[in-house]
């Protein structure tokens, strides 16, 4: 399962492959990390397609979650990646927006990493 964490924190790296140790060792999860929308949107280009799952925070400087979600749904179509908004503010109206847009799903921080990973887990890609 490859999947492309977008947030500009840079410390979401350490959590990650911490809380991730077991399913990175065993080859169950590559990672990626992209630090910015923009950062994200290069890397996706440059990828040869493949299904990918997106984890991306929303409020980011310059390019937001929003906006990224939106160019990744209208730019990479074939195979289109699966898309799961993060943010700290889980109030209706990003919901909305974020589900408007194509995301897939949608989880509040601080983020429940037990619960991250089942829903991961219910992906089929």
């Amino acid at each position: 399962m490859k999947i492309l964490v977008v947030d500009d924190e840079k410390d979401v790296k350490f959590l990650f492959e911490q809380r991730f140790r077991k399913e990175i060792r065993n080859n169950e999860i590559n990672f990626d990390f992209a630090y910015s929308g923009e950062e994200a949107l290069v890397f996706l280009k440059n990828l040869t397609p493949e299904t990918m799952i997106i984890l991306s925070d929303i409020n980011m400087p310059g390019m937001s979650g929003l906006e990224l979600l939106a160019q990744v749904k209208n730019k990479f179509k074939d195979p289109p990646p699966w898309v799961m908004m993060i943010t700290a503010y889980g109030d209706n109206q990003n919901h909305s927006t974020a589900m408007q847009l194509g995301a897939n799903d949608f989880l509040t921080k601080p983020l429940d990493f037990s619960v991250l990973k089942e829903k991961l887990k219910a992906i089929d890609v």
